[in-house]
């Protein structure tokens, strides 16, 4: 793990360990299992009690995000006019449940209990685009643009990296 994460940090300072999971994540983006041995280890506690705090507070991740990650209005707007339906759809499209990542990592689906677009409801984001007043119909076109987005991203990278050789 990367040493410089510990150095604002006194060993053993059992205060420390939110902060320090924070830390851990700004870097990798979840918290890596290895690297929840070595935080247990450097603030002298148990590495179940570790883990216990990082599934505890839901801002703490165990697992990558893709890299599209679908968040779903469970607010009260939202489940008037079937938001439940839309999670349901995107689950059966992409083969996941809410809280999961597809194998491939292009997409991760997240449940949140209020986007603050309740105008526009139901409503679900990917990424940073909002997508209001959608139906299930609308799931499958909204996740075949993300889909060829990163593809073509992907083979843009390809041919910069081909360019720059």
């Amino acid at each position: 793990m990367h040493q410089n994460i510990f150095e604002n940090y006194k060993s053993r300072d059992k205060s420390a360990l939110i902060p320090l999971l924070q830390d851990v994540q700004a870097v990798y983006g979840y918290l890596p299992e290895e690297t929840l041995t070595e935080v247990a280890d450097f603030v002298g506690l148990p590495l179940s009690r570790v883990y216990g705090v990082a599934t505890f507070y839901n801002m703490f991740r165990l697992a990558p995000l893709g890299e599209n990650v679908i968040r779903v209005c469970r607010g009260t707007a939202c489940h008037v006019k079937n938001s439940a339906n839309l999670l349901f759809a995107l689950e059966n499209t992409l083969g996941i449940k809410a809280g999961e990542t597809t194998k491939d990592r292009k997409f991760t689906i997240e449940l949140v209990s209020c986007i603050g677009a309740c105008s526009i409801a139901p409503v679900i984001t990917v990424n940073d685009d909002y997508h209001g007043r959608i139906t299930t119909k609308d799931i499958p076109s909204i996740v075949k643009k993300y889909n060829v987005k990163a593809k073509v991203q992907s083979e843009a990278k390809s041919e910069d990296a081909g360019v720059k050789a």
